[in-house]
C-alpha cells in the first residue's frame, strides 16, 4: 500500500504547500458540506423517497462541525506524512551517498595500504642496499686506509725524494728521503714557503729550484747539485710536475728527485777517460804524422821526377795512399763525428778511370803478398769526370779490399765497377773466396766493435770499427752497403752512390806573389817538405825550429809577410807566439796560418785571437795554394768562386742543419722538449746576466753567458749563439749593457718563436 498511497500524499502536500491551509480547508470544507448534502439527500431519497430538509441540515451542520476537526487532522496526518516521507527520502538519499564516499574511501584506502606496503617493501630494500653501501663503503675504506699505509710505506722507504706543495706554494706532503735531504721533520716542513725555510743561498735551494719562480704549465727535469753538511757532493735528477683538478685549474705542485751521484760520477769518469782518450790519439797522430809528412813530400817530389809509367802508378798510388792516411787521422783525433754524423763530405770532380786505377793498384799489391789472384772488371762509361768524395771513397773502397784479403787464404779477390749513366749511380762490388760470414751475423757485421763469437773466427770476423765506419762514410755521401755471403764460399761487398757527370776541370793557376815566410816547424823532415813546397811556388822561406829562434827573427826581419805557426814547439806553445805577434804593435797585422794535425783543436786553443787560416798536416798543396791566394789574391779567388746564394731568414736565425739531424734523429716531439725546457731557462739566464751586468762581476757574467751559449746550441738557435759568444768575449766596461740585454731577450724569444714554427713544419 505504500506505494500507491506515498505520490497521493507527496501529490496532495504539494496542494497544502501551493494554496495554503486556509484556501485549501475552505474548499475540503466546501466539498464535504457538498458531500454531506448529496450523501444525505441520497439517502432520502432511495429510503423515503423525499427530502427530509430538517435532516439534510442536521447533516450540514454536522459536516459543518466536523469538517474543521477532521480537515485539519487531514492536513496534519498528511502534512506530517510528507514530511516523514521527504526525511525518509533525504535519509535514503544521504545513505546512498554515504554510502558511495564510504566505497570510495574504502578503494582509496585499499590503494593506499598497497601503496604503503609498495613503499615500505621499497624501503626496506632501500635500507637493505644502503647495509650493504655502508657495508662496502667501510671495506673500501679499510682498503683505501691499507692501500694508502702500503703507498706511504713504500713513497717512505724509497730512496728517491718526493714531496707535494699546494697551489700556494705551501708544503703539503712528503716522504722521509726528502725529509733526510732537507735536514728537517714533516711537521716542520708541512704547512710553511720554502722560503721562510731555506735562504737563497742554502743547499736545500738548489732541489727548490723554482720556489722564488711562478711554475710553468709544463713539465721541467733538471740535474741539481746538492753538498751535504759533511762536504759530500750528491746529484739528484729533479722533476717537477704541475698537478691539476678534473676542471684544469692548478692545485699544486709534485716534485720527485732522483739520486743520480753514481751516473754522475760515471759520466765524469767517462768524459776524463774521454778526454785522456783524445788527448793520447792526438798525441799518437803527431808522433805518426811525423813518418807521414815524410811518406807524402817524398812521394810528391818522386812524381815529380822522371819515372815510368808503372813506377809513376806506385808513387801515385803511394801518395794517395799517404795522404787519404792523413785524413783518415782527423777523424781518428775526432771519433765522435761519426757518432753525430758530422762527417765533412767534400765532392770534387775526379777522373774515375785514374781513380780506379789507383784503388786497383792498391788491391794487386795486397793480393800479390797473400799469392792471391786480384780481378777488376769495369762497365759504363768511366772515361769522364765524376762528381765523388775521393778520400772518403777510397777509404771505404781500402777497407773493404783489406778485410778481403784478410779472410781469404786462396782464391782471387774481385773489384767490379759499374756507371749507370741513366740513373747516375756508381756501383762497386768486392767479391771474395774466402770463409764467409754466417747469415746470422750479416745484419751486425757492420756493427760498432762487433765481433764473432763462434770460436772459429773469433779474431777476424768484425773489424772493430772499420766496417761500421765504413757505412756511415757511405750513408754520409747518400748511399748504401750491403753484404751477402756464405759460410766456406766467399763474402761479397756492395757499395752503391749517387753521382754525376761532371766536365774536366782545367786547374787554373792562382797567381800569387812572391813572399817572404816564417815558418815556425820544430820537425825537420815536415820542415823540409814545406820549404821544399814554398820554394817551388817561388816563394822566400825563413825557418825557425823553436818558440825562441821565431820571437827573435819576428824582432829583426822587417819582410816577413806571412808566418806558418805550428802548435807544437818543444819549449812554448804556438798559443804563446800568436798572443806574441798580436800584442806587438809593428807586428799585430802580421798574417798568421796555423799548422796542426788537429785544426778544430787549434782553433779552439786560439779562439779569441785574431788567425786567418789553420793548415792540416800533412800540407795539401791545393789548400796552401788557396790559403795564400785568398790572403794576398783575394780578387782572384773570386773569381774562381760561384756567387753564394742569399741566406734566408730561418737561416740566419737557425742552425738548420743541426736542428735537421736531431729532428731526424730524436723525433719532433723531442726537440719540442728541448726548445720548451730552452723557454723555461731563457729568463734565469738573461735574469743572472742582468745581476751580474749591474754590479760588473765579469767572471759570472762570463759564465752565464756561456751557459745561454751552450743551451743556444743544443737547439739550433744559430743567432742566440753567436751572439752569447760575442757578450762571453766583450768586457763589463760599455755602456747601455743592460739595455742591450733587454733588447737581446725579446729578440730571443722571437727567434725561439721561429724555432718552434720551424719544429712544427719539419
Amino acid at each position: 500500500m505504500q506505494g500507491p498511497v506515498h505520490p497521493q500524499v507527496r501529490t496532495f502536500a504539494s496542494w497544502i504547500r501551493k494554496w495554503g491551509k486556509l484556501q485549501l480547508a475552505l474548499f475540503c470544507q466546501l466539498l464535504l458540506l457538498v458531500f454531506g448534502v448529496i450523501v444525505s439527500s441520497g439517502l432520502e431519497l432511495v429510503l423515503r423517497n423525499q427530502i427530509d430538509f430538517s435532516l439534510l441540515g442536521g447533516a450540514t451542520l454536522l459536516a459543518l462541525t466536523i469538517g474543521p476537526v477532521l480537515i485539519s487532522c487531514l492536513f496534519y496526518l498528511v502534512l506530517h506524512l510528507d514530511a516523514a516521507l521527504s526525511y525518509l527520502v533525504d535519509s535514503a538519499h544521504q545513505e546512498r551517498l554515504l554510502n558511495e564516499g564510504m566505497q570510495d574511501n574504502i578503494r582509496q584506502l585499499n590503494f593506499e595500504i598497497e601503496e604503503r606496503k609498495k613503499a615500505f617493501q621499497a624501503k626496506r630494500r632501500a635500507i637493505d642496499e644502503l647495509r650493504k653501501e655502508i657495508a662496502e663503503r667501510k671495506k673500501t675504506q679499510v682498503e683505501l686506509e691499507e692501500q694508502s699505509l702500503l703507498i706511504r710505506s713504500i713513497v717512505d722507504s724509497s730512496p728517491d725524494l718526493f714531496y707535494y706543495r699546494d697551489e700556494t706554494g705551501r708544503f703539503a706532503s712528503c716522504n722521509k728521503m726528502f725529509e733526510v735531504i732537507m735536514g728537517k721533520s714533516a711537521d716542520e716542513l708541512i704547512g710553511r714557503y720554502p722560503a721562510d725555510i731555506y735562504t737563497d743561498d742554502s743547499a736545500q735551494a738548489a732541489i727548490l729550484t723554482e720556489y722564488e719562480l711562478h711554475m710553468q704549465p709544463s713539465e721541467l727535469t733538471l740535474d741539481v747539485e746538492f753538498v751535504r753538511d759533511d762536504g759530500q757532493i750528491l746529484w739528484f735528477e729533479m722533476r717537477k710536475v704541475p698537478f691539476y683538478d678534473r676542471h684544469n685549474r692548478y692545485i699544486g705542485l709534485l716534485g720527485f728527485g732522483r739520486d743520480i751521484t753514481s751516473r754522475k760520477l760515471a759520466e765524469q769518469a767517462l768524459e776524463k777517460a774521454y778526454q785522456d782518450k783524445g788527448k793520447f790519439i792526438a798525441t799518437l797522430s803527431h808522433e805518426l804524422r811525423t813518418p807521414l809528412n815524410g811518406i807524402v813530400g817524398l812521394s810528391r817530389r818522386l812524381l815529380e821526377s822522371k819515372l815510368t809509367k808503372q813506377q809513376n802508378g806506385w808513387a801515385n798510388t803511394i801518395f794517395s795512399s799517404a795522404e787519404t792516411l792523413g785524413n783518415i787521422f782527423n777523424d781518428i783525433i775526432d771519433l765522435d763525428k761519426i757518432d753525430r754524423r758530422d762527417l765533412d763530405i767534400v765532392y770534387q770532380s775526379i777522373g774515375i778511370k785514374q781513380f780506379i786505377s789507383d784503388i786497383a793498384n792498391f788491391a794487386e799489391l795486397l793480393c800479390q803478398q797473400k799469392g792471391l789472384k786480384f780481378v777488376l772488371s769495369c762497365s759504363g762509361e768511366l772515361d769522364g769526370y765524376l762528381q765523388l768524395d775521393p778520400t772518403r771513397l777510397r777509404q771505404v773502397l781500402w777497407n773493404l779490399l783489406n778485410n778481403a784479403v784478410k779472410f781469404t787464404s786462396t782464391g782471387s779477390i774481385s773489384l767490379n765497377c759499374e756507371l749507370n749513366t741513366a740513373g747516375q749511380q756508381l756501383r762497386f762490388v768486392i767479391q771474395d773466396t774466402g770463409i764467409g760470414i754466417a747469415e746470422r751475423e750479416q745484419e751486425r757485421i757492420f756493427d760498432m766493435y762487433y765481433k764473432s763469437d763462434d770460436g772459429r773466427r773469433l779474431s777476424i770476423i768484425g773489424s772493430g770499427i772499420g766496417l761500421s765506419v765504413s757505412r756511415a762514410l757511405v750513408e754520409a755521401m747518400q748511399g748504401s752497403i750491403s753484404v751477402t755471403s756464405a759460410v766456406g764460399e766467399g763474402s761479397q761487398f756492395c757499395v752503391l752512390l749517387p753521382t754525376k757527370h761532371q766536365p774536366q776541370q782545367e786547374q787554373q793557376a792562382i797567381s800569387c806573389p812572391e813572399l817572404t815566410i816564417l815558418l815556425i816547424e820544430d820537425v825537420p823532415l815536415n820542415a823540409e817538405i814545406a820549404i821544399g813546397l814554398l820554394e817551388q811556388r817561388g816563394h822566400s822561406v825563413i825557418h825557425a825550429d823553436t818558440g825562441e829562434d821565431a820571437i827573435a827573427l819576428l824582432e829583426t826581419e822587417d819582410e816577413i809577410d806571412l808566418v806558418l805557426l805550428d802548435m807544437q814547439l818543444p819549449d812554448m806553445s804556438g798559443e804563446q807566439i800568436a798572443r806574441y805577434i798580436r800584442n806587438e804593435p809593428h807586428l799585430s797585422s802580421l798574417p798568421i796560418v796555423v799548422l796542426s794535425a788537429n785544426v778544430r783543436k787549434a782553433e779552439e786553443q786560439l779562439e779569441g785571437l785574431q788567425i786567418e787560416g789553420a793548415l792540416a798536416k800533412p800540407i795539401n798543396t791545393a789548400k796552401l795554394d788557396l790559403a795564400l791566394a785568398r790572403l794576398f789574391s783575394p780578387s782572384a779567388v773570386r773569381l774562381l768562386q760561384p756567387k753564394p746564394e742569399p741566406q734566408s731568414n730561418a737561416q740566419l736565425m737557425l742552425d738548420t742543419a743541426t736542428l735537421n739531424d736531431y729532428i731526424h734523429s730524436l723525433g719532433k716531439d723531442a726537440m719540442k722538449r728541448s726548445a720548451q725546457l730552452f723557454a723555461q731557462l731563457l729568463p734565469g739566464y738573461i735574469n743572472r746576466m742582468m745581476e751580474t751586468a749591474v754590479q760588473r762581476q765579469q767572471k759570472e757574467f762570463q759564465e752565464a753567458a756561456h751557459k745561454l751559449k751552450g743551451a743556444a746550441a743544443s737547439v739550433g738557435l744559430l743567432w742566440v749563439q753567436q751572439q752569447a759568444k760575442r757578450l762571453e768575449q766583450e768586457p763589463l766596461s760599455g755602456q747601455g749593457l743592460e739595455t742591450q740585454l733587454v733588447d737581446f731577450h725579446l729578440k730571443t724569444e722571437q727567434h725561439l718563436a721561429a724555432l718552434t714554427d720551424f719544429i712544427e713544419q719539419a
